[in-house]
């Protein structure tokens, strides 16, 4: 690797960051080697974190000059790699201000978060370097070239992208629904209950409230699912998910389940729009348009 912290000097974002490290290394491999991009970037060492409270950490001087990263010891691989690269995030923003003795210690919460308020300072930080994370160890540009080799969306696809990027099939999911170009989202299970959803923006808000129960007409009910088997893609009706319309034609929703250890489970959700909804799509666009022309002149 030839990328040196001069190369990333200014950039305050993880999206700022994460693609001057590809122009850089523009023949980065998959999957990204973490370990070895952090060496390069100045971290001297990954050490164990001898606890179960946090799952990574980040030691550092006062001028950012070097760093420690810490990991949670017996984290699995994948989990690892995401911490790693978190830590990395947060050694790499320059606003990412370290407690008084120097320290990050983050959580398994702070690694799952998605968003927070606009004053909560820390909370923004663990967004930001979850974001750094996620974009490193799946880059947008291989996770493209990855997506395009199907063209529908399937459980089984999402696993192989997340073998290939070596990644937890979490983080896999949420990018895949990110990224994917059909209107996907995955629902995260525990239990019976629905933690959380991941969903792109041509997916319609989802109404099922988090932590509550699959619904009762979901494939996931279904017996007969195996455990490290995704089941097989089938159609749903769409309300037990999304608000339809009365008197409109109802979409089409299509469901896969993959059952995982300790009661964990994912549902990816496929939702395949009526010609209403594609024309109304289609005029909300003309109409941004209009109003973006009508801006500029």
């Amino acid at each position: 690797m030839r990328i040196t912290r001069i190369d990333l000097a200014d950039k305050g974002s993880p999206e700022a960051l994460v693609s001057l490290i590809l122009k850089c290394e523009p023949n980065l491999p998959v999957p990204t080697p973490i370990e070895e991009l952090c060496r390069q970037l100045d971290i001297q060492g990954i050490e164990p974190l001898d606890t179960n409270e946090f799952e990574g950490g980040l030691i550092t001087d006062t001028g950012r000059s070097r760093g420690i990263i810490l990991v949670r010891s017996g984290a699995p691989r994948r989990r690892r790699r995401f911490t790693i690269g978190h830590e990395l995030g947060h050694f790499l923003i320059p606003a990412h201000m370290p407690g008084p003795d120097g320290r990050f210690l983050c959580s398994k919460r702070d690694m799952m978060l998605l968003s927070a308020k606009e004053n909560d300072r820390r909370g923004r930080m663990e967004v930001e370097a979850n974001r750094f994370a996620g974009l490193i160890l799946l880059p947008p540009p291989a996770l493209r070239k990855a997506l395009a080799r199907e063209r529908s969306p399937g459980m089984e696809h999402m696993l192989s992208i997340a073998d290939e990027f070596d990644v937890s099939k979490e983080a896999t999911a949420r990018a895949y629904a990110e990224y994917h170009p059909e209107a996907v989202a995955f629902a995260v299970v525990h239990e019976g209950r629905v933690l959380r959803c991941y969903r792109n923006r041509r997916f319609p808000s989802i109404i099922v409230p988090r932590n509550s129960l699959v619904p009762q007409g979901s494939l996931y009910h279904r017996p007969g699912h195996r455990p490290g088997m995704p089941s097989e893609l089938d159609t749903r009706l769409p309300d037990l998910w999304i608000d339809v319309e009365r008197g409109r034609a109802a979409p089409t929703m299509s469901e896969q389940v993959y059952l995982q250890a300790k009661g964990f489970a994912l549902i990816m959700l496929w939702y395949e729009p009526t010609d209403d909804d594609e024309e109304n799509d289609e005029r909300t666009a003309k109409e941004r348009l209009r109003d973006r022309q009508g801006r500029l002149q």
